[in-house]
């Protein structure tokens, strides 16, 4: 009697899209993206955190300028002789006293041997241009073995003052090293010292 309209659906079908909301995972609320997984987050959590260039170069600039600041403080309090500041090497009062013993010397010959050596080495080189033979390497040896010689007596003359100096003023420390300790401060020349001498040329210790 009553005729069904052509397109209708008939009651009992369920539409379409509710056959596929039902095969079809539920959608994420206000994400837009599936939730990662757990993997996936312990990994990046476990990467290190990288700052943008810009502020990589603050840190950087920032760096440099405590690294500055610090060897400048470093050098002041070696200037003043604080024990912080100093090598373990230079460290101690006896390494103290052979420094200002080394530092209060008037003539040092060791001191001033680099420059003798850099004139022998000139006239030397003038020498063997206007001869020939081996009469200037023969020379150049004995010059050699004069050197060490002097060096090596003049470091002993003051590394045996120096462990007096220590047994009078600091009974019971040991002298061990000391003798070649005078003699490396000895062969500098006194600005490049390093520590820097606390006493003048002359002064009494």
């Amino acid at each position: 009697m009553f005729r069904r309209r052509d397109g209708a659906a008939p009651a009992d079908t369920v539409s379409e899209p509710e056959y596929t909301s039902l095969d079809q995972p539920a959608r994420q609320a206000g994400k837009g993206r599936p939730t990662p997984k757990r993997s996936e987050v312990e990994r990046r959590r476990r990467e290190p955190y990288t700052p943008p260039s810009a502020d990589r170069k603050t840190a950087a600039a920032q760096r440099r300028e405590r690294q500055t600041a610090d060897r400048r403080r470093r050098m002041e309090a070696m200037r003043k002789g604080e024990e912080w500041a100093l090598r373990p090497v230079d460290r101690g009062p006896v390494k103290a006293l052979a420094r200002d013993y080394v530092d209060s010397r008037r003539v040092i010959v060791s001191e001033y041997i680099l420059f003798v050596v850099f004139l022998i080495i000139i006239a030397l080189f003038f020498l063997g241009r206007a001869e020939h033979g081996g009469s200037s390497s023969y020379l150049v040896l004995l010059i050699e073995l004069a050197i060490v010689a002097l060096i090596a007596a003049e470091s002993l003359y003051h590394g045996a003052r120096v462990t007096r100096l220590v047994k009078q003023r600091l009974p019971g420390q040991s002298t061990r090293g000391i003798t070649w300790y005078v003699c490396k401060r000895a062969i500098k020349i006194r600005s490049s010292r390093i520590p820097p001498p606390r006493v003048s040329r002359g002064q009494e210790i």
